[in-house]
């Protein structure tokens, strides 16, 4: 298992646009990956998921994979976020 926090810093968070693209991004792994916000844990690969986090700009969020491609996939879903979903 392999996971990094990340602050989301684009104004509007993950809403609609920016978490297709998280969860795009999330299943070109092979890996289980899953986004945390407090408590909460959903499927990365899930939209339904990702959006009832409610996620916004500021909050940051813990990144967890888990398989073959654990650290690419963390790696990769990190930097996404840290380029503000290059909006």
């Amino acid at each position: 298992m392999y996971l990094k926090d990340v602050t989301v810093k684009n104004q509007v968070g993950l809403h609609a646009r920016p978490a297709t693209f998280f969860i795009q991004k999330a299943n070109e792994f092979k890996s289980s990956v899953w986004v945390e916000k407090e408590e909460r844990r959903v499927n990365a690969k899930s939209l339904l998921g990702v959006l009832s986090l409610g996620i916004v700009g500021g909050t940051t969020i813990r990144i967890i994979a888990d398989g073959a491609d654990e650290q690419a996939a963390v790696d990769s879903l990190v930097k996404l976020v840290d380029s503000a979903f290059a909006e």
